[in-house]
């Protein structure tokens, strides 16, 4: 007889069920969950939503530096001794965070087994995807860099959230996030729908069709 396949770690409901219970903050579409120089003293969670993080120079300029979704961690500097929050967190849609205190947070990792191993596969996936992005914006096209971006934002490679809906991301971050020019964004965009590449149906719909501007030499 074979053995049933484990089922995957289920990261919400432990944090919610794991020692003291954590509060779930909502947050509506623009608020800011956040600001860069706070104090750094909570992990968050992501339950559900969309969460944009950015940073903003001494000049003025801002630049998006992540977009996250469900099942992720963020604010995870907070285990690394930063005292501030070096970045802004904003919802940009309704989003529901879990935040854990630092101290509970280390506590969790240290006596949790399984959750550590899961954060830390977590976090070294992340700066996978960092590495990546860095990669993209030194040898890619604009175009290429905005079509990989709204994949990304799809869940690419994820069969049952592939062709989902996003949600509602201005072309002003689109051009924050991939280095490039607002006007840029919406003539990529305005092609790719002329290629059938993505959809305007009560959203923006990505279609794996996308794939061939990345694939493309």
């Amino acid at each position: 007889m074979k053995d049933s396949p484990a089922r995957p770690f289920d990261v919400d409901g432990f944090l919610r069920s794991a020692g003291p219970r954590r509060p779930a903050l909502p947050y509506r579409a623009a608020d800011v969950i956040f600001s860069q120089g706070d104090p750094a003293d909570t992990v968050l969670y992501i339950q559900k939503g969309t969460v944009k993080l950015s940073v903003l120079s001494k000049t003025g300029r801002e630049a998006v530096v992540g977009m996250l979704g469900p099942g992720d961690f963020f604010g995870e500097r907070a285990l690394t001794g930063h005292p501030v929050r070096l970045e802004t967190a904003t919802a940009v849609t309704a989003t529901t965070v879990l935040m854990i205190p630092k101290p509970q947070m280390v506590r969790l990792l240290h006596e949790e087994h399984t959750f550590s191993d899961r954060f830390i596969a977590y976090m070294l996936a992340r700066n996978i995807r960092i590495e990546a992005d860095l990669i993209d914006q030194l040898f890619n096209a604009s175009e290429k860099r905005l079509a990989r971006a709204l994949l990304l934002l799809a869940h690419y490679g994820k069969p049952e959230e592939t062709h989902r809906v996003l949600p509602r991301i201005s072309q002003e971050t689109l051009a924050e996030m991939i280095g490039t020019t607002r006007s840029r964004v919406n003539f990529f965009m305005n092609k790719f729908k002329k290629l059938g590449f993505i959809e305007y149906n009560g959203g923006l719909k990505i279609n794996q069709s996308l794939l061939t501007v990345v694939l493309h030499d």
